[in-house]
C-alpha cells in the first residue's frame, strides 16, 4: 500500500494541486500486540519490515506508540509497542482519509 494514495488530491485558490493533511487513526492495544524493548540501530521502517514484512508501515508503528511520527529513528532502552493487528490499521487509515 502506498500510504498516499487514498488521500484525495486538492486545489489550492492559486490551482496548484495538493494532498491534504495525512490523518493517522488511533491504535488502540490488545492482548496479541508485541512488546520489545529498542536497541541501537533500531528504526521503525526496519521494524516494520521484521514484524510486518513491509516497511511502509512503520507510521503503524510510530502511531502506537508516543513518538514523533515525523523521524523513522528510535531511541534505543525503551519500550515500544508494535500492533499485531496491521490490517485493521490500514483500513481505519484508509477511512479516515478519503
Amino acid at each position: 500500500m502506498k500510504r498516499y494514495d487514498t488521500v484525495p488530491l486538492t486545489t489550492s485558490p492559486t490551482g496548484k494541486p495538493y494532498r491534504r493533511t495525512v490523518l493517522y487513526p488511533e491504535i488502540p492495544p490488545t492482548s496479541e500486540d508485541f512488546y520489545i524493548i529498542t536497541t541501537a540501530g533500531d528504526r521503525y521502517d526496519r521494524l516494520a519490515q521484521q514484524f510486518y514484512g513491509d516497511s511502509t508501515l512503520w507510521w503503524i508503528i510510530a502511531a502506537a506508540n508516543t513518538s514523533e511520527k515525523a523521524s523513522l529513528i528510535v531511541q534505543p532502552g525503551v519500550q515500544i509497542r508494535i500492533p499485531a493487528d496491521k490490517d485493521t490499521a490500514v483500513s481505519n487509515y484508509t477511512n479516515l482519509n478519503r
